[in-house]
């Protein structure tokens, strides 16, 4: 995230930081060249940094199926949807798309 503009970095950071700060039993890693948290070497959530807007990806399409209604104001995509580059963190969301995608690991995907 070092070579990001500071304002990305500064999302990408502070997202990071939460989920890591709600779900302890979680782990950062980097993978292919973009920050990724998993937990037992299974993906939980990948964010992204593109030109004018970062991605946040579940790493599951039943979950973003699921939250297809909630993810409304969001550019959507089959695996991720868009965020502003300096994003307010929706707390109870990113807490949702974890829980979600955890309990989907639980059920054994």
């Amino acid at each position: 995230m070092t070579s990001l503009d500071p304002v990305k970095a500064g999302t990408l950071r502070a997202l990071m930081e939460f989920i890591l700060a709600e779900f302890p039993e979680l782990e950062a890693k980097m993978a292919w060249n973009v920050p990724h948290i998993h937990r037992n070497g299974k993906y939980v959530v990948g964010l992204a940094a593109y030109k004018r807007h970062l991605t946040f990806s579940p790493w599951s399409l039943a979950v973003m199926d699921a939250f297809r209604d909630r993810l409304g104001p969001y550019v959507l995509f089959k695996n991720c949807f868009q965020i502003p580059v300096d994003w307010q963190i929706d707390a109870e969301l990113v807490k949702d798309l974890v829980k979600a995608r955890l309990a989907e690991l639980d059920d054994g995907e």
